[in-house]
């Protein structure tokens, strides 16, 4: 175990991990002002648009970039940094560092390494979201990005369905409408809220249904960056849903042989049922 003392001196640096405005510039705290003002250097996910940032508030500290594709370059320079005794700050584009955004791997390594990784509090899209949703007040369950290939995106949504608490996604506007037809299909017509350019001019909360939203987004383009939330599944229907639980995988198959179904298309619900592949559930169905 490690114990970290954040606020006591040390002769080595620290990383601040410092949230920035999603949308509304007044929405940058003081302290995160503060913090990039006194930092010896900043490192963001896309410094074109950290400078815009940094410019608004006359923020002059030196600006490095920090994301997927040179993280191990740069994850190593911001070790030597803070054994140097540096004050580092990492933002990403928008909100909280590391909530779907690059600098797990560079936090990550300075744990390990005994240096300081101290978070600032400030905007975040997906609490922003689920507090307006209509949906919240409770647990939660942030997914973040759902994988673009179909089949990954399936297996998610898979191992999703009987969460019962509100689900958080993020989506690209390019493909939110068949993200969400795909939701449909999957879960049927649950409660849904769409938001999109939350804290910004044109913030919209579209509340209803998956089918709702999705016969909206039929008439309707959407721009900018979106956050859907998504009702969460119930126990009775897990529980229906796993009926099959207590039986053997024979027995499962047997039980849909029963009802008038061949073996062959049994053991292909069983397998479908049980995430088991075909070839599987035959051999132990047949014994061999």
């Amino acid at each position: 175990m490690r114990l970290q003392k954040s606020f006591q001196s040390t002769d080595t640096g620290v990383l601040y991990l410092v949230p920035t405005p999603i949308g509304n510039l007044e929405d940058m705290t003081f302290r995160a002002v503060r913090t990039l003002k006194e930092a010896d250097i900043i490192f963001a996910e896309d410094t074109r648009q950290t400078r815009k940032l940094l410019s608004h508030f006359d923020i002059s500290s030196p600006l490095d970039s920090y994301h997927e594709h040179n993280k191990e370059n740069k994850g190593q320079k911001i070790l030597t940094l803070l054994q140097e005794g540096k004050i580092i700050a990492l933002v990403s584009d928008a909100g909280m560092p590391l909530v779907s955004d690059p600098g797990k791997e560079a936090v990550y390594q300075c744990i390990d390494a005994g240096f300081k990784v101290i978070t600032l509090p400030g905007a975040n899209a997906a609490t922003t979201a689920i507090t307006g949703s209509g949906l919240g007040g409770g647990p939660f369950y942030f997914y973040g990005f759902l994988p673009r290939k179909k089949k990954e995106r399936e297996n998610v949504l898979e191992e999703l369905t009987y969460i019962e608490a509100p689900l958080i996604f993020y989506e690209s506007p390019y493909r939110i409408k068949e993200t969400i037809e795909h939701l449909e299909r999957k879960w049927g017509d649950r409660k849904a809220v769409l938001a999109r350019e939350l804290t910004k001019k044109f913030e919209e909360l579209w509340r209803g249904t998956l089918g709702k939203i999705r016969e909206y987004l039929e008439e309707e383009s959407v721009k900018g960056e979106c956050c859907l939330i998504v009702e969460g599944g119930n126990a009775k229907e897990r529980e229906q849903a796993l009926w099959w639980e207590t039986l053997t995988v024979s027995e499962h198959v047997n039980s849909y042989v029963v009802k008038g179904m061949t073996s062959k298309d049994a053991i292909k619900e069983t397998a479908k049922e049980r995430n088991l592949p075909k070839r599987e559930v035959y051999a132990i169905y047949h014994h061999l």
